[in-house]
């Protein structure tokens, strides 16, 4: 994230559609920590928080380490004092550089502790280019970045993460009280909060946006896995939800069926204003309400910005909230700025001209732009900020889903190809065909990081170095398919299985993202070395996140998913019955013993209290992961920002480089 604690959508992954990874949103919509396919089904985004095009891909919101371990019943007012600090200190290095990397780390530490707000000055826009339009202005059911980069200007939750600290704080709860166990907790609503609308924020629009919104089994909220809670219950695992209610206008009593580590960072999800959107949800319209059609002034949150216009492959124009409840330490109204502008731009190459030609004020640096920009900081006024591994992934996923199309009765992945796809063998084959170190030279020009653990090492001991890896190798890889019997028979170079057929499958990335385009490319050459036909395309990132969320018709893509500090956050990836287990999605059993374990740990991690067993369950997920190869992942990017040197109230801190409610120009 990049400025501001982040909402948390329920805190899930999304698709990550370009380098949205690093500029600036308002608040990461809490989707900082779990997946999401840079889609966004847990809230993430670059928002409040100024960041790279990869922190923008980091999406998903994460629950500080521990705001886990539940003290005796204690007024939280911040809630950071029970909460121990995430262990950014123990980010290890993925390259050789270990002392220059440790350097990097100790002193993002050093800036956000020594941080302290100037009082600001009012006016002035802030503008960056991003290359998708948002698919939806209903965020509850985002599932993309896009859609969530605006948003989160527009929505909050009671809780919010420091992009200083990446600690939970107070948002529109000014303080909390919970039980020994943790299984009640009462949430003390702020009473100067009103919606866009001038209308009253209340206890009751949180007990709305939970029982008639995120566990209305009519409405496909991103954010009901964070709140679905996985127990043992007479020898067996059931699920619970947990019950939501406005004991008066400004008390929420939140109780629940188990205890949750994530609890505090996931209640950064989104709120909602019931007296906009219960008609709708008592009609059966929810679904096509606040759809990208709908006039802009109409979507209705708390947030510090609404839309003032949407131009669809232009810009989408964020208008200060005038009467936010959030004031400096002087009693100044923030935010400061009037206007975030978001620009609309075809690929990442349009985006670094206007950010060249002075039209936008922060880009993310791709590292191909490192070594052009770099000399230009002090003539053209802007400072590149370097702040260590993405949190998004990137992978190469294939298609085993074993179900068929509900109308038509046609499998979702035809037979011969699911044999390959399901074979652990084959994906092994396939991740030592991956040049690793290509990508990061050719393509990130050396600023980048080999990915081996499906969480980055930059969320801490959370993050799993010893699992098992899979250096580029094609003798290797040759000697798997070899010993499976799927040989090239005849002379054509492309190799048959042990049936006679040709092992050619499709390869599928969206386009506008040139980095992720040219290593898809370097994954089709590795593959073609081990007789593997892999035909390479690019499709608009909305149709492929279609193919991959509703219709299934995919065979290999390479995509990638926001990420963060709380591995709980990656729940809708990585438990078979959620609908961003991308490979074999909404499973009623789990197809395999392997993420049948997977299912069961990410239970058991995000019911332990104790942060040491925590690690020591993700870790094994990390591990089982890497075994099974479900998703190969390819590198992680440097964060790399480079922002104009016209505002105040910013420093790169490992979380992000300003809020931007406090953002202001010192140009004026």
């Amino acid at each position: 994230m990049c400025g501001r604690p982040t909402l948390a959508l329920g805190s899930s992954p999304t698709f990550e559609n370009a380098n949205q990874q690093g500029v600036t949103h308002m608040q990461n919509l809490q989707f900082r920590n779990w997946g999401v396919i840079a889609l966004l089904v847990g809230v993430f985004v670059l928002v409040l928080f100024g960041c790279s095009r990869e922190d923008e891909a980091e999406g998903v919101t994460a629950v500080p380490p521990t705001a886990t371990a539940v003290p005796p019943t204690a007024t939280v007012v911040p809630p950071t004092a029970t909460v121990v600090p995430p262990t950014a200190t123990v980010v290890p290095a993925m390259r050789d550089e270990d002392e220059e990397d440790e350097a990097t780390v100790r002193q993002l530490l050093s800036n956000a502790e020594l941080f302290e707000y100037e009082i600001g000055k009012a006016g002035g826009a802030l503008t960056f280019a991003t290359i998708s339009d948002p698919l939806t202005f209903n965020l509850a059911i985002a599932n993309d970045a896009s859609s969530g980069g605006v948003l989160g200007y527009l929505f909050e939750g009671l809780t919010e993460v420091s992009w200083l600290t990446d600690e939970v704080e107070p948002a529109l709860a000014e303080s909390w009280t919970h039980s020994d166990d943790g299984l009640t907790w009462t949430f003390n609503i702020r009473r100067d909060v009103k919606w866009h609308d001038g209308q009253p924020f209340t206890a009751h629009d949180v007990e709305f946006t939970f029982n008639k919104i995120i566990y209305n089994d009519e409405i496909p909220a991103s954010s009901r896995p964070a709140f679905t809670f996985r127990y043992m219950e007479d020898g067996e695992w059931t699920q619970g939800i947990m019950t939501v209610t406005a004991l008066d206008d400004y008390t929420v009593l939140c109780e629940l069926p188990v205890s949750f580590a994530p609890f505090l960072r996931s209640m950064g999800t989104a709120i909602y204003p019931k007296h906009i959107l219960e008609p709708y949800v008592d009609d059966g319209t929810f679904v096509s309400t606040w759809d990208i059609s709908t006039d802009p002034a109409e979507i209705i949150g708390t947030g510090p910005f609404t839309i003032g216009l949407y131009a669809p492959a232009e810009r989408v124009v964020m208008k200060r909230n005038p009467n936010y409840w959030l004031k400096d330490d002087e009693g100044n109204a923030l935010p400061y700025l009037d206007e975030v502008i978001h620009i609309i731009v075809p690929d990442l190459e349009t985006e670094l001209i206007k950010f060249r030609a002075g039209e936008t004020d922060v880009h993310g640096v791709l590292g191909e732009e490192y070594a052009t920009l770099e000399p230009l900081q002090e003539e053209e006024n802007f400072t590149i900020h370097k702040r260590g591994p993405n949190f998004g992934t990137t992978f190469l996923v294939f298609n085993m889903n074993t179900g068929s199309d509900t109308e038509t009765g046609e499998p979702y992945v035809d037979a011969v190809k699911l044999h390959w796809f399901s074979n652990k063998q084959f994906r092994q084959a396939a991740a030592h065909s991956m040049d690793k170190d290509m990508i990061i030279e050719d393509v990130q020009h050396g600023l980048g990081y080999p990915q081996w653990s499906s969480i980055s090492p930059s969320a801490g001991d959370f993050h799993n170095p010893d699992v098992r890896k899979y250096p580029y190798d094609i003798e290797t890889a040759n000697q798997i398919l070899d010993d499976l019997g799927w040989k090239d028979t005849d002379g054509d170079g492309i190799r048959e299985d042990d049936k006679g057929n040709k092992i050619e499958f499709s390869l599928v990335t969206n386009t506008g993202n040139s980095v992720r385009d040219r290593a898809s490319q370097i994954i089709q050459e590795g593959l073609t070395k081990i007789g593997v036909q892999a035909n390479y395309e690019a499709i608009e990132f909305g149709d492929l996140v279609g193919q991959l969320t509703t219709t299934y018709d995919w065979e290999a893509v390479v995509i990638g998913l926001t990420g963060g500090t709380e591995p709980h956050g990656g729940i809708n990836i990585w438990h078979s019955s959620e609908s961003l287990h991308l490979w074999n999605p909404n499973q009623e059993e789990p197809a395999t013993d392997w993420e049948a374990e997977i299912d069961n740990l990410y239970i058991i991690g995000s019911q332990e209290l104790d942060r040491t067993k925590r690690v020591e369950h993700y870790h094994r997920t990390q591990a089982i992961a890497a075994e099974n190869l479900p998703l190969i992942y390819t590198t992680l990017s440097e964060r790399l920002s480079a922002v104009r040197n016209i505002f105040g109230n910013t420093t790169p801190t490992l979380y992000g480089i300003w809020d931007t409610r406090y953002l202001y120009r010192t140009d004026r």
